[in-house]
């Protein structure tokens, strides 16, 4: 009986894991439960080696600049020590954050909301001791900022584009006529890139930030003009 029940048990086991590959492999009902993540195959090949993190930025009539995404109440951090709105890698609801904020406080009238991205290489989270063993030189921190989306008082979206490293990823195949090639001859490529390349993508170099202020600023206080 304990043969019969081991082999069960394994015969199960293998049979679970086979039928997620397949579910992964063929694209079929990869989400149709929440049990389907333990046993799809695809739990870690989103990692990457940049970090990021969402700002979320309230323009005044006067064009002062308020940081909404830390509201008085206090930042909700679902786990760990990282805010909610850096949760929300595909930005769907990041803009609310900053929403929720501004029906609950007291500020002049607001004429745009941006939500920013601030994208940088993971190397540089390290602890200084680990750096100095690993690496001759000190930390240049490159960090990257773009304006993911602005959107207007009612909740229009008045503008939107993909994250930084999508568009890295059509700038590389943009400038590399050997990818160019292989994609021409696998399947037809549609590059949708609604991008407006240089102004939105800003370099800092560790100075203080690509736009007005500082976002550790706190809610209600203005940024700056």
């Amino acid at each position: 009986m304990k043969r019969l029940l081991t082999v069960g048990f394994i015969a199960a086991y293998l049979g679970t894991l086979n039928y997620g590959i397949l579910c992964h492999m063929l694209g079929f009902g990869t989400g149709s439960h929440p049990l389907m993540y333990f046993i799809v195959w695809d739990m870690f090949c989103g990692w990457s080696a940049y970090d990021s993190r969402a700002h979320v930025i309230a323009e005044g009539e006067s064009q002062t600049y308020y940081d909404v995404a830390n509201p008085p109440w206090g930042e909700f951090h679902p786990w760990g020590e990282v805010g909610r709105q850096h949760y929300d890698v595909l930005n769907n609801h990041t803009a609310r954050i900053g929403f929720n904020t501004l029906r609950h406080t007291q500020h002049e009238p607001i004429t745009r909301l941006f939500v920013i991205e601030e994208t940088w290489a993971k190397k540089y989270n390290i602890p200084e001791s680990a750096w100095q063993a690993r690496y001759d030189g000190p930390k240049d921190v490159q960090k990257y900022y773009r304006v993911r989306s602005i959107v207007l008082p009612d909740g229009t979206v008045s503008e939107t584009v993909g994250p930084w490293l999508a568009y890295q990823a059509s700038q590389m195949l943009g400038d590399n006529p050997r990818l160019q090639l292989q994609a021409s001859k696998s399947r037809t490529l549609f590059l949708m890139d609604h991008e407006r390349p240089g102004r939105e993508m800003l370099i800092n170099p560790g100075t203080g930030g690509a736009y007005p202020g500082a976002p550790s600023s706190p809610v209600g206080a203005p940024l700056g003009n």
